[in-house]
């Protein structure tokens, strides 16, 4: 990138997460949102006041061709993220796109091979596996403070507003419980033990419209076992937490996908507190990836890379069989 030159980003997409999408890249100083698109035009130019950008658009096509971004954000509902995926790429245009980013493993097999065919960079926003919260824990256990590991837990859920209109159980919207929450306790559980995994066994709940609602997953890995829960169905409050279980001791992690502390409980030794107090907004670790990445020609993240997404979708499929 040429010096005085800022990373251009567009925006798929006015909604709540596109707010502090838009608000994170403020804080990086070679960083802009060039424009926003959204179906709705009213939507796209309130973000473009409220931010200070240029354009705003109700045709992503035309934001593609007429502003040429170095990337962009995908922010729509799942949905629609391959659709816009594959829009990008016919336009060379790099994308980070929304957890979950794909429905299942047939979308992201067909992103991907466009990614590597054309070079061009692709990365899903699980913007918590750049938590320095997250990255403390698995420093911890790289250490070997807590021994071998021997099990791994996660937990998330909250009560979702149980309204067809709503995404969370609209299944035309990409609703479900393993789309929105399941996919970070996969990607952050198994990022954090770094073994590959080997074998998989999944129970659900679901709707009358075939909406997973609660989702419980074992992993088995090559030296120990991971257990996931994610469910609409209840607010889990303080017991919402991330686990690391070793020989030595154990890691806990509130609130992993969006919190700032993690606690280290070593055998015989005084317990550990680890509190982020620096992070204002924790979409700019994500950004930055993106534009490293990109300016080093990459096509893919080594932190979320096309092999982590695809298989969450694969774990997708599993549910959805």
């Amino acid at each position: 990138m040429e010096e005085n030159t800022k990373f251009r980003f567009a925006v798929m997409g006015a909604g709540h997460i596109s707010h502090k999408f838009c608000d994170a890249a403020s804080l990086i100083d070679d960083c802009e949102i060039a424009a926003i698109a959204s179906r709705d035009i009213n939507k796209a130019r309130r973000e473009a006041q409220q931010y200070g950008i240029a354009g705003a658009y109700d045709s992503y096509e035309k934001m593609l061709i007429e502003e040429k971004p170095d990337a962009v954000y995908i922010a729509v509902t799942t949905n629609a993220h391959y659709d816009l995926a594959m829009l990008c790429m016919a336009h060379n245009t790099p994308i980070l796109c929304e957890k979950a980013m794909f429905r299942n493993a047939c979308e992201a097999e067909d992103v991907f091979r466009h990614s590597k065919e054309q070079g061009i960079f692709a990365m899903e926003a699980m913007w918590s596996l750049f938590l320095p919260h997250i990255r403390k824990a698995r420093q911890w256990i790289e250490e070997g403070r807590i021994g071998e590991i021997t099990l791994g837990k996660f937990d998330i859920g909250f009560q979702a507003e149980k309204n067809p209109k709503n995404r969370f159980y609209n299944s035309e919207l990409g609703g479900g419980a393993c789309y929105d929450i399941l996919v970070y306790a996969y990607d952050i559980l198994t990022w954090l033990i770094g073994q590959p995994v080997q074998g998989t066994s999944i129970r659900a709940l679901y709707t009358k419209d075939g909406v997973d609602k609660t989702d419980v997953v074992q992993l088995e890995f090559p030296d120990c076992m991971g257990v996931l829960t994610a469910t609409f169905e209840a607010d889990l409050g303080d017991q919402e937490q991330a686990v690391i279980y070793g020989s030595r001791g154990r890691i806990v992690i509130p609130h992993a996908h969006h919190g700032a502390l993690c606690y280290l409980y070593v055998d015989g030794e005084e317990p550990v507190t680890w509190k982020d107090n620096e992070t204002a907004n924790g979409f700019v670790y994500e950004i930055r990836e993106v534009m490293d990445c990109i300016e080093r020609g990459k096509i893919e993240s080594s932190t979320v890379p096309h092999d982590m997404t695809m298989r969450t979708s694969l774990l997708f499929d599993k549910i959805h069989k």
